[in-house]
């Protein structure tokens, strides 16, 4: 544990659910984690007691990705977790893989609906049936564009077209769309919709003042920072700007609040973690400052200052999108310009 987690609270410790099986962490609330087969290797997902329309069953929140194991790992929740019940809606935090991967195939297994935001819905309908954002052509222009130009790794990112698709086969046709500021009442208890920004188009979580339980998806993770990046379908954007003024209305939240990560253990001490992050990304940004102060730099150059160990493929894709998202949070902010070189490649230098 680091010198940040030891100033956060785990009040389950080390204990954490076996496959198949669930911790309860709140009242009426089951914590299961499942396997990824990334460097991030599990998702914590959420079953919920509820009632619907009078009946009596679970609200699952978030749902892995598809592949073989993880639909066995749910064949286990449905025999132990479940007492007999059915699911009786599938909600999504957001569209990336490890949180949609399975809604098609739960949402058919218990006719039910996917709960979602309208824009990630439409935004994991359109990553199905494309590449954008996560390999081919366009990611490896774009990759370019910002001082990739290594021709093996933009191979690689052209041939990598089947990256979403993979572990999002479908999603599901009929969807119930969350907005910030709705609340919908899950067994009994109200829980209201909080949008987040910078992380995915349109992040849900949902927060119970009764019980005080954040579900807080990707945007507020105990251990790790979350992935803000800039992708080829929107190459201007600025989404650490919008990433830190999400995690800002977290703070008009009770401390104590227990919060629910999508990755890492249950914790409370909510605003020390969100005065964390500010700090991790004020000095990355003063990073690039420095290193940017008298030599026009690329994404790529940065990257390596940013990012200090050894990546693969896959974790620099990820990595300069990330590098370009810090770029552009002081560009958009006066603080440092951007050109485009004849060889086509943005860099930026701080602004006299």
């Amino acid at each position: 544990m680091n010198e940040l987690e030891q100033r956060l609270h785990y009040p389950l410790g080390e204990t954490l659910p076996q496959g198949g099986h669930t911790l309860e962490v709140a009242p009426g609330v089951k914590w299961l984690r499942m396997g990824l087969p990334f460097a991030l290797n599990h998702i914590n997902l959420w079953l919920l007691r509820d009632e619907v329309d009078g009946r009596a069953g679970w609200s699952v929140v978030d749902c892995c990705i598809d592949r073989a194991e993880s639909r066995a790992q749910w064949e286990q929740v449905f025999a132990n977790e479940l007492e007999g019940l059915p699911v009786l809606r599938v909600i999504v935090t957001h569209m990336h893989p490890d949180h949609i991967g399975l809604a098609h195939w739960l949402c058919e297994r218990w006719n039910t609906l996917m709960w979602i935001s309208a824009t990630d819905f439409n935004a994991a309908r359109m990553a199905c049936q494309s590449t954008t954002g996560f390999g081919g052509e366009a990611a490896a222009r774009f990759f370019a564009s910002h001082g990739l130009t290594d021709p093996d790794s933009l191979a690689k990112v052209r041939a990598r077209t089947g990256y979403y698709p993979g572990m999002v086969p479908r999603v599901p046709d009929r969807y119930h769309r969350m907005m910030d500021g709705q609340t919908i009442t899950i067994g009994g208890r109200e829980w209201r919709c909080i949008s987040g920004y910078g992380h995915a188009p349109e992040h849900i979580a949902l927060y119970c003042d009764e019980t005080r339980v954040l579900i807080s998806g990707d945007m507020m993770l105990p251990r790790i920072s979350t992935n803000v990046s800039v992708y080829d379908l929107e190459p201007e954007s600025d989404p650490l700007t919008l990433f830190l003024a999400s995690i800002d209305r977290f703070q008009a939240l009770p401390e104590d609040t227990l919060v629910l990560p999508s990755h890492g253990k249950p914790f409370t001490g909510l605003h020390e973690r969100i005065g964390q992050l500010h700090e991790h990304h004020r000095d990355r940004l003063d990073e690039v400052m420095q290193f940017c102060q008298h030599t026009p730099r690329s994404a790529a150059e940065v990257l390596q200052v940013l990012f200090t160990r050894a990546l693969d493929l896959h974790q620099t894709t990820f990595a300069m999108g990330e590098t370009v998202a810090h770029l552009h949070a002081l560009w958009f902010g006066g603080r440092l310009g951007r050109s485009l070189g004849e060889d086509g490649v943005y860099r930026f230098l701080v602004r006299r």
